[in-house]
């Protein structure tokens, strides 16, 4: 009976070593990229009784687009004119999400994680690395005295700072809800941007401090050991409390004037953020007026019926009252950028009625599109052009 087993056991052995030797054998290539903006995608999966796509050039989240099975098992489908992007996609087999397993980019969203891909041409040229000319990203630990706990942010430093003695200025650049501080670096190629445009010298040399926008958070939270999942309870209080706000002005500024070459004025200084990090811009350049001189709000404005646990009429008054003091200070850039598409678009023409009805500086710039990260790459590759000139 033991013989019979052990024989068994080497006969099943010899058909699963067998099995993957004929898979290894099936070559798959994906993404493979064709001419006009077409993509090929392709999976490994004879088992399967279906396999569905979605991609982030895709507006609706619940379309997917299906795939066809040839004989070898291996399901295709080529997606015909997509633009240069920087652009994310999943399969999808009976509900099961599936990440490209012969795709070895692989990016994180908040909770999520996606295949990715970079399609090269004139619109998406920023986005490429420059191997010429690269700055360098810092994972920098500092101590926050005002939320009590040691936090993690990402600061960008141009190309030359090492080897030079120059005071450089500092973009602070805020990501959205569900995001953190790798979201501007991994997701808004924000490194990539800013390399190229200063190559080309469309863009002055800086640095880009990229924080932890959530205040109950010591950093991402698949890294931090202080994550407190309970605390995403609080999310109103802490918008409406302006924590984030305050720590940045109290701890972050300081720790940066101090321990990197920066020029430490408010002239020097500039600050923009998307969604949740759009409020937070907001909320610094009308409570905190006197710490920035460059202001760039993407995809917020003011909520008609309020938010925040703040009544639309409060938050009304309460911006145009803290307008007033901007005013006397003076400031040189308050942009404000939206695609006609966002779900918050209602807000941010809210926004613009009470800018204008107020005679307050700004410009708006409208484009197509949602509240993806196409648009934020690109209104940073606009915004960064336009400081410290």
């Amino acid at each position: 009976m033991k013989k019979l087993t052990t024989l068994l056991f080497l006969f099943m052995l010899m058909v699963s070593v067998e099995c993957f030797s004929q898979a290894q054998q099936i070559q798959v290539k994906s993404p493979e990229f064709q001419e006009n903006g077409a993509v090929t995608f392709s999976i490994l999966a004879p088992d399967a009784d279906e396999m569905l796509l979605h991609g982030s050039w895709i507006p609706d989240w619940n379309e997917r687009i299906p795939l066809t099975k040839n004989e070898e098992g291996i399901w295709s489908v080529t997606v015909e004119n997509l633009k240069p992007e920087y652009y994310t996609y999943s399969y999808f087999s009976n509900g099961v999400k599936i990440l490209d397993p012969n795709n070895a980019l692989i990016i994180r969203d908040g909770r999520n994680h996606f295949s990715g891909f970079l399609l090269k041409g004139e619109e998406s040229k920023y986005y490429e690395v420059n191997e010429k000319s690269a700055g360098t990203l810092h994972d920098i630990w500092y101590p926050s005295q005002f939320l009590n706990m040691d936090r993690r942010m990402v600061i960008y430093t141009p190309p030359g700072y090492e080897y030079s003695d120059q005071e450089y200025p500092v973009l602070y650049l805020l990501h959205g809800g569900g995001g953190d501080e790798k979201a501007w670096s991994e997701l808004g190629l924000a490194n990539r941007i800013l390399d190229n445009l200063i190559a080309e010298g469309k863009a002055e040399p800086m640095l880009v401090v990229m924080t932890n926008g959530n205040p109950d958070q010591t950093s991402a939270w698949h890294h931090t050991p202080g994550y407190n999942d309970a605390a995403e309870a609080s999310f109103t209080t802490m918008m409406g409390n302006q924590q984030f706000e305050r720590s940045l002005v109290k701890d972050v500024v300081p720790f940066v004037e101090a321990n990197f070459r920066v020029k430490s004025d408010r002239e020097n200084r500039a600050v923009t953020g998307l969604s949740m990090g759009g409020w937070q811009t907001q909320r610094l350049a009308f409570h905190f007026p006197e710490m920035f001189n460059y202001y760039g709000v993407m995809s917020m404005g003011v909520i008609r019926n309020g938010a925040f646990g703040v009544e639309g009429d409060e938050l009304i008054e309460q911006t145009k009252q803290k307008m007033e003091k901007l005013n006397e200070l003076g400031y040189d850039l308050y942009w404000i950028a939206c695609g006609t598409d966002d779900f918050l678009y209602d807000s941010v023409e809210h926004m613009v009625e009470i800018l204008e009805d107020n005679d307050f500086d700004f410009i708006y710039r409208e484009s197509s599109g949602g509240h993806t990260w196409d648009r934020w790459r690109l209104y940073l590759s606009e915004f960064a052009t336009m400081l410290f000139r």
